[in-house]
């Protein structure tokens, strides 16, 4: 009969207790030793002395220490496998702990799980990569899991094992190139991190790609973490939510970086926690009349100066602001002020922090091998493998996520224009081409398509937004007929053309003035939402106020003249915060906001205020008429009245509904007009109810106080027309009401002249 010493694998009990044994189930575990007996063997380095317990029965079997390294192993008489635990006593231990045998139990992976896996469609795979605290056998313990399939080795490290690769080794499912394992003790709160030993021999310390929480930067372990506790509050939120029509609701979104709203103090590293920055948002935006609050990402990122668009811990809000169960406290919050959460979110590119997704298992695993597939040069980024299905499941299960536990209302999806373009941002020689020759990303193409495919099947009102800055066909067009699947689309040209046009000087101007009509040539062809955002207020370009030409006056006419003309203009809205204050500074990510320039300057509000008061009024008459949103995506909601007055740099037109007609004149020069005639869609009264040169937002006062009644003047193509004040760098809107008396009819004095009666 064999002796214990012959079934020793010492090469492979060697690898494993120097962190280099890729198949733990070699040397570890039960094994069937002949017909009548079972080996068992572990690694306890730090066990004094270690037993088999046999569960429902009394035998208790000694383990032989075979090294000094801590490899235990014992043959129990039997002729199948039985059910067992340890007892381990340690070094300090008063009493033998039992534990389970972890490189016995059953994987947390069946064979569904790892085909779906295999194929890109495992929708909540996030909850079974990553670390979870789980009670088995009644020990309660972590049961880890990380897709790692070309690593030599991986094992689970953190504060309760000193950071020893030689104590967790994990085991490897061949099936779906996963290392898995339970530990026992290891529960919320704890760090961890997987040393691998990669493919091309070194060995790295990861942060888990599914981690629900991780370090403070510059730290960047992950912490296991229980998103179960939390009790949401909003049911009813998310039941009307799924009766929500974008389409034909007002959508003001106020576009926020969460740590530099305000801080508690000036401290660079000061934050409010997502619990008490909550109230303070949600105030501000229900007072300023917002519906929608857009948030730069919130996942776990390590620079600060990447604004969170460099993600390293996509299932991870940032803990810069707190934990995961109070993010979910923020969010609950804002719903139930009645406030929708857009989250920004990054599936274009990631950071080649060593602690984060890049060669991951030793390997180019999420990324392309070939830089030129695999990198942005101008960023120093790496390009995600859309086309291996286990990446792919990856970003789409993590998009899904944030909607399922987070209840987020929607997702604005980043830089897409640099995923549909191989050759985006290179140069000859520094991209290839697809296998048809052209420069389409067609793997990313159907990844988009599949993503919103999922967003929408869910059917609960979550909306999707792409910023995508080209000109490519069909980007809210539905999947099956060849579009990307998005809702809304961010209007990049006509921000450009706009922001162009108006930090030219008026003088000049009218040399310009297809910039200002041109957007209404393409409107209709997407679903758009007009963004005047964070990325037109950074790298030396100034806030908004300072692209205003002009006085500091002219500057502050002019910036309610563009917002006057945003809300007027068909599509959706989003602002950048600070910019509904005229934030004088660049935005910065290492300060708040200026809120000191709302401060009254000798008892009186300042400018600053003031613009601000104007913003609220803007969007609380935005929302108060329908004709300015109701049919933002039919040509019927628009009509234009005059788009050819370049020299005085004036245009005006219709926005309608069945509801209503409003008629709106924009002057983008500081000349007034004291009798300014324009033509009108149909014989009645105008009345002016909307005036940004109003003197309470801090304007001249040059305002139509008074009712017009059209008069039988053709002008711009119109039989009738009205007669105005124009006030300078304005924007200003006419109630149009038709009157069954005002019928079109010529008034007799007008036949009598005619006939000389």
């Amino acid at each position: 009969m064999k002796k214990l010493q012959d079934y020793m694998q010492w090469p492979e009990i060697e690898a494993l207790e120097y962190a280099e044994c890729g198949r733990t189930e070699t040397v570890l575990g039960p094994k069937m030793a002949g017909r009548t007996h079972v080996l068992i063997t572990a690694f306890f380095p730090e066990a004094k002395k270690v037993s088999v317990k046999l569960t429902g029965l009394s035998d208790v079997y000694p383990m032989e220490k075979m090294d000094e390294c801590g490899y235990f192993a014992v043959l129990i008489p039997a002729k199948k496998i039985p059910v067992y635990t340890f007892l381990v006593e340690g070094k300090k231990t008063r009493k033998p702990l039992e534990i389970p045998d972890v490189y016995a139990l059953d994987s947390l992976f069946d064979g569904l799980d790892m085909s779906q896996f295999n194929h890109g469609i495992h929708e909540t795979v996030y909850e079974k990569l990553g670390a979870h605290p789980v009670t088995i056998q009644g020990v309660k313990g972590t049961w880890f899991a990380v897709w790692a399939p070309n690593a030599r080795a991986v094992s689970v490290v953190g504060d309760f094992n000193g950071w020893d690769a030689c104590c967790n080794p994990m085991r490897f499912l061949p099936d779906a190139g996963i290392y898995e394992l339970f530990v026992p003790g290891v529960l919320a709160g704890d760090l961890y991190k997987y040393e691998i030993w990669g493919h091309d021999g070194r060995r790295v310390l990861k942060a888990d790609p599914y981690a629900y929480y991780s370090e403070k930067r510059p730290n960047n372990a992950s912490i296991v973490w229980d998103l179960q506790s939390y009790k949401w509050q909003d049911k009813k939120w998310m039941d009307a939510r799924k009766t929500w029509k974008y389409e034909k609701e007002p959508m003001l979104i106020y576009e926020v970086a969460l740590g530099t709203f305000r801080k508690p103090d000036d401290g660079e590293d000061s934050y409010y926690n997502y619990r008490e920055i909550a109230p303070l948002l949600a105030d501000y935006c229900l007072e300023m009349g917002y519906t929608h609050i857009e948030l730069m990402p919130v996942m776990e990122y390590p620079f600060d100066a990447s604004w969170g668009y460099q993600v390293t811990g996509y299932y991870a809000p940032t803990s810069r602001y707190g934990t995961p169960e109070d993010f979910m406290y923020f969010i609950d919050y804002l719903h139930q002020k009645g406030l929708s959460i857009i989250l920004d979110w990054v599936p274009a590119h990631f950071p080649k922090d060593e602690h984060g997704l890049a060669r991951f298992d030793g390997t180019c695993l999420y990324e392309h091998a070939d830089p030129r597939q695999g990198e942005h040069p101008h960023w120093g980024t790496l390009i995600y493998n859309y086309g291996r299905p286990q990446v792919e499941n990856f970003l789409i299960a993590n998009a899904l996520f944030w909607l399922e536990r987070y209840h987020i209302d929607g997702i604005r999806m980043d830089a897409v224009a640099s995923m549909l373009y191989l050759d985006y941002g290179k140069q000859d020689g520094e991209w290839l081409a697809n296998m048809y020759g052209g420069n389409e990303n067609l793997e990313a193409i159907a990844f988009l398509q599949v993503l919103n495919n999922k967003i929408h099947a869910r059917k609960d009102g979550v909306i999707s937004i792409a910023e995508e800055s080209t000109a490519w066909p069909k980007v809210t067009g539905r999947p099956q007929e060849d579009g990307l699947g998005f809702d809304l689309k961010w209007n990049m040209g006509w921000m450009n053309d706009y922001l162009e046009y108006i930090r030219t000087d008026p003088l000049f101007r009218k040399g310009r003035h297809g910039m200002l009509t041109f957007s209404m040539m393409y409107q209709y062809s997407e679903e758009f939402i007009l963004v005047l955002s964070h990325d037109e207020v950074v790298h030396m370009k100034g806030s908004l106020y300072t692209k205003m030409p002009g006085s500091r006056k002219d500057k502050f006419s002019s910036l309610r003249l563009t917002y006057g003309y945003m809300a007027a203009h068909p599509g959706k809205k989003l602002l950048f915060m600070g910019q509904e204050f005229g934030m004088e500074r660049e935005w910065s990510e290492q300060r708040q906001l200026d809120w000191e320039l709302l401060n009254p300057v000798d008892d009186e509000p300042s400018e600053n205020e003031l613009l601000r008061q104007y913003v609220g009024h803007l969007n609380a008459f935005y929302k108060k008429h329908p004709a300015l949103y109701e049919d933002d995506t039919k040509p019927s909601g628009y009509e234009w009245i005059s788009v050819l007055d370049a020299d005085r740099s004036v245009i005006a037109f219709l926005r309608k509904c069945k509801e209503e007609t409003l008629l709106v004149l924009c002057n983008f020069t500081p000349v007034a007009y004291e009798d300014f005639r324009v033509g009108v869609p149909f014989a009645g009264k105008y009345k002016e109810i909307f005036n940004s040169d109003s003197e309470e937002f801090g304007g001249s006062g040059f305002v139509n106080p008074r009712q017009k009644q059209s008069k039988r003047v053709k002008w711009d193509g119109r039989p009738n027309s009205i007669e105005c004040k124009l006030a300078p760098l304005s924007v200003q809107i006419f109630n149009c009401t038709k009157i069954p008396s005002a019928s079109g009819r010529k008034p007799k004095t007008d036949r009598a002249k005619k006939t000389g009666r």
